[in-house]
């Protein structure tokens, strides 16, 4: 069975945007395998910056993508499975590219290990950009239904 073409594409997309001074966006389902932010979840989603200056140690595996990024001051590590990305794009343009949900059991991915950043470190002091309230529907089992499609975040 061939792999996955999603990791490639995201790597891809990540690092045109970076060559053409564009700050990459993705778009995550989130349920219990992605380890994020849960206060700015909306609708089972989030929406997070991953340009080079918002993170630290951004890690573009074929299995899952990590990194560590302050979140109102506070630096926080997060991890998405690969499966659990809708899109990424550019923020400036919103040029980019939508996917399907590939959701898989939490016994076959295993979580990446993170070292802490301290929360003196000054010179990580992008923010990484999100949108959205606390969702009361975190957690749900609710597997996204037709379509992907981009939307433009401002």
């Amino acid at each position: 069975m061939a792999t996955s073409t999603k990791p490639y594409m995201v790597r891809a997309l990540h690092e045109w945007c970076t060559d053409n001074g564009l700050t990459p966006h993705i778009v995550v389902w989130v349920n219990e395998q992605a380890d994020v932010p849960h206060e700015y979840v909306k609708n089972n989603e989030i929406v997070l910056n991953i340009d080079l200056r918002a993170t630290k140690n951004l890690q573009i595996a074929n299995d899952w993508l990590s990194f560590s990024a302050r979140f109102g001051g506070v630096s926080r590590d997060l991890w998405v499975p690969i499966g659990n990305i809708i899109s990424i794009f550019a923020r400036e343009t919103g040029e980019g590219m939508g996917f399907e949900v590939e959701l898989v059991e939490q016994e076959t991915v295993t979580a990446p290990v993170l070292k802490s950043v301290s929360t003196d470190d000054e010179s990580q002091t992008g923010v990484v950009g999100v949108t959205g309230e606390k969702s009361p529907n975190i957690g749900s089992e609710e597997r996204p239904s037709g379509r992907p499609s981009l939307r433009i975040v401002k």
